[in-house]
């Protein structure tokens, strides 16, 4: 990998969640600086984790019986 730069698994294992999702948000622009070199994605060392924007309080569970 490029100096400065890490691999989709390593990131997943850093920040806990599966290498999928760490796609999905590379693909969305979620992770600053990231760059595709044919089918790899080459992360930034430094970036920090995005926000995860899903609901999960349930305030939108069962929205059809109200």
């Amino acid at each position: 990998m490029i100096e400065g730069y890490t691999t989709v698994a390593e990131i997943a294992k850093k920040w806990g969640v599966r290498p999928r999702t760490v796609q999905i948000m590379c693909a969305e622009g979620k992770i600053e600086g990231v760059t595709k070199f044919g089918r790899a994605w080459a992360i930034p060392v430094n970036s920090d984790k995005p926000i995860d924007s899903r609901i999960t309080t349930g305030e939108y569970k069962n929205w059809r019986k109200s």
